[in-house]
């Protein structure tokens, strides 16, 4: 149960005192928030002991009469305009006219209830200000919370994208002035790093493509019966120059079919960050072991590596958006920090879980497990 701060500002002792009646044991909810709300209210007799409150304690609605001794009620509202307060203002009031309701409305007046008025309408006022300032409140936060998305996302990839850039820029700086001699040859690992920087940047922004598309739920699905076998094999063999590369050897055990329905591409994405991961973070001469299995409690992707491996604080943060672990081992891989972040959204997008433990130095194991059908 939430609380909402109600200020009654009226000269009338006896309306002050029955609005608090009637809201004492009165609560509002609707099916979209996740609490009700009841009501603590504190009175003022004037506009001057009402600004007085308001400098002090926190308000969320404001009950106000316009005919006060000293400053009128509008000149109250004008103040918590002035000073931008998170509070949502009610006139109640006999004298209301068109010139002060469209005056207070102009000062951030969300409605009037005209005196007298029945507990049943200073209820039904009371539940349509409690939604709105429900809302009004929700949608900021929702506003400010997109804002530091946004800021995070842009200052992320203008991070991940500018040391590539520069030493893309260097390498044909030093071309252009054929600073390494005027043979070709001589500039071959300039132009192998500059494809490989390339690359982790083409990377990055499909990356990026996936996990808009996901949580904008605007990626259209085609959900098919699947041999997660067949796109197993198929992912290891994608990763098969990768792995001979860094003399990495994967192996494989699943040779029964699979099936569970899902969309193809959701599951290639899904294996080939697990392997890309396995291969790229693993030792020299390493191992990678990939199994696809039926088991009881479902279907069961399993990647294990022998490769570097990670602490307990490090596999706590792994499924995070941009987190890439960074060490003295890992300072040379590229990557966006998104691929883990985008496994996990497709895996429970597919009513899946998946886990990792990871030991430094002994490698780490990755498990996917689907319901099974």
């Amino acid at each position: 149960m939430s609380i909402l701060n109600v200020l009654v500002v009226d000269d009338e002792p006896g309306i002050r005192t029955g609005v608090a009646r009637v809201l004492r044991n009165f609560t509002v909810g609707f099916p979209f928030m996740d609490d009700d709300f009841r009501f603590e209210t504190r009175e003022a007799g004037s506009g001057e002991e009402a600004i007085a409150i308001l400098e002090k304690e926190p308000v969320d609605i404001l009950l106000l009469d316009n005919k006060l001794p000293g400053i009128y009620g509008i000149e109250v509202l004008e103040y918590i305009r002035q000073q931008e307060y998170d509070i949502e203002v009610m006139m109640i009031t006999s004298y209301a006219s068109l010139d002060l309701a469209v005056k207070a409305t102009n000062n951030g007046a969300f409605n009037f209830v005209p005196k007298p008025f029945t507990p049943q309408e200073l209820k039904s006022a009371m539940e349509s200000i409690t939604k709105h300032l429900y809302l009004k409140r929700m949608t900021r936060k929702l506003n400010e919370q997109g804002k530091q998305v946004r800021f995070q996302f842009l200052s992320v990839l203008s991070h991940e994208l500018k040391s590539p850039i520069n030493a893309i820029e260097g390498y044909l700086k030093i071309m252009q002035e054929k600073q390494a001699g005027g043979d070709i040859d001589d500039y071959q690992g300039m132009i192998s790093r500059s494809l490989e920087r390339i690359k982790g940047m083409r990377g990055l922004i499909m990356d990026l493509l996936d996990l808009t598309r996901i949580e904008s739920g605007k990626k259209k699905r085609n959900i098919i019966a699947l041999d997660i076998t067949e796109i197993a094999r198929m992912a290891m063999h994608s990763m098969e120059p990768m792995a001979i590369q860094r003399s990495v050897r994967i192996h494989f055990s699943g040779d029964q079919p699979v099936y569970m329905h899902s969309d193809p591409s959701e599951m290639e994405i899904i294996l080939n960050n697990l392997l890309s991961n396995a291969v790229k973070y693993n030792r020299e001469g390493g191992e990678v072991f990939l199994s696809v299995e039926k088991k009881p409690q479902g279907i069961t992707i399993d990647v294990r590596d022998t490769g570097i491996g990670m602490d307990e604080r490090e596999t706590g943060e792994l499924f995070k958006e941009f987190v890439r672990i960074r060490n003295s081992k890992t300072k040379e891989i590229t990557g966006s920090g998104l691929g883990l972040s985008i496994v996990k959204k497709l895996t429970e997008l597919n009513h899946g879980t998946i886990s990792v433990s990871s030991k430094p130095d002994r490698g780490s194991h990755f498990s996917v497990v689907f319901p099974g059908e």
